[in-house]
């Protein structure tokens, strides 16, 4: 069911126009703009690294053994037919790889910038696309499965959205998310691009498990590269107006192909079973069951 931004009220029409506060959300070419305010500038991140992330993306290994994990963590929830959102989509690279993993499914996706939703446009044409504010939901028990990769981090009122994401899904739906780990970990680098935490693992389990989610899988990952990604935090801080948000993800072939097949290997593990205890990320998949 569509919901109303504006006010919460379930009186809207196929146009999302609302008969009880009057609000009349604008469409800019696919895109249907639903918090217009928030919609180029606000502080969960920074409009023009979306640029560079778009040009990384597809070659980095880290973004594609992420992809890899969440289609795999995924697969039990997608069948033919279902419905799915994501939520905070960025350039649409997630998104991109699931449309391909799971042809027979409907994909939806929101993310607060409209200038990040032209990327996901292009790479997953077939996708319903919304500008919104994870913190107001314009949909309630709509979907099947809702997936949130390295967003919630990045908000304030992370407890909120988890309320909003509770609430768009369908009786036992199921939530998939990925989230940095190991508030130690804090660096320059979660500054420059607006996180605003990193969680330890009962955190975020206990802030599902208040909103109504019982978690069915959770590992830690990026967890055999560790030490290096530990030391790589622990690097000098270099003057903000100077720091290169991407610098670590442009990465020489050899060392993108060695850190790849090291990923390959722990996702080799985590299939067989093996759930590491530490990583630089963790994933979770959460059933609603209130």
């Amino acid at each position: 069911m569509k919901r109303c931004p504006n006010c919460g009220d379930l009186d809207v029409d196929a146009s999302w126009n609302c008969a009880t506060c009057g609000a009349a959300p604008r469409r800019v070419g696919e895109v249907l703009e639903l918090a217009p305010a928030l919609a180029s500038v606000n502080s969960g991140f920074r409009v023009e690294h979306f640029d560079k992330l778009a040009a990384v993306e597809e070659c980095n290994f880290w973004f594609r053994a992420r992809n890899g994990l969440i289609s795999w963590a995924a697969r039990p929830f997608m069948k033919r037919g279902v419905n799915f959102c994501e939520v905070g989509c960025g350039t649409g690279y997630v998104l991109a790889g699931l449309a391909r993993a799971f042809p027979g499914v409907h994909f939806s996706a929101t993310e607060i910038y409209s200038g990040a939703l032209s990327f996901a446009a292009a790479r997953v044409p077939s996708a319903s696309l919304y500008q919104m504010d994870a913190r107001s939901f314009a949909f309630a028990d709509e979907f099947d499965v809702i997936g949130t990769f390295d967003v919630l981090e990045h908000i304030e009122e992370d407890e909120a959205v988890i309320g909003e994401l509770h609430g768009a899904l369908k009786s036992k739906g199921t939530l998939l998310l990925t989230v940095p780990q190991h508030p130690f970990l804090w660096s320059q680098q979660d500054e420059q691009v607006c996180h605003v935490r990193r969680y330890t693992r009962g955190e975020i389990q206990t802030k599902l498990e208040r909103a109504g989610f019982r978690v069915v899988l959770s590992t830690s990952f990026v967890s055999l590269l560790f030490p290096a990604m530990v030391a790589s935090r622990k690097r000098s801080r270099v003057d903000d107006a100077q720091y290169d948000v991407t610098a670590d993800l442009r990465l020489s072939t050899p060392v993108n192909a060695i850190m790849g097949a090291m990923m390959s290997i722990e996702f080799a593990l985590i299939r067989l079973g093996v759930r590491f205890p530490f990583g630089g990320s963790l994933l979770i998949a959460a059933q609603k069951t209130t």
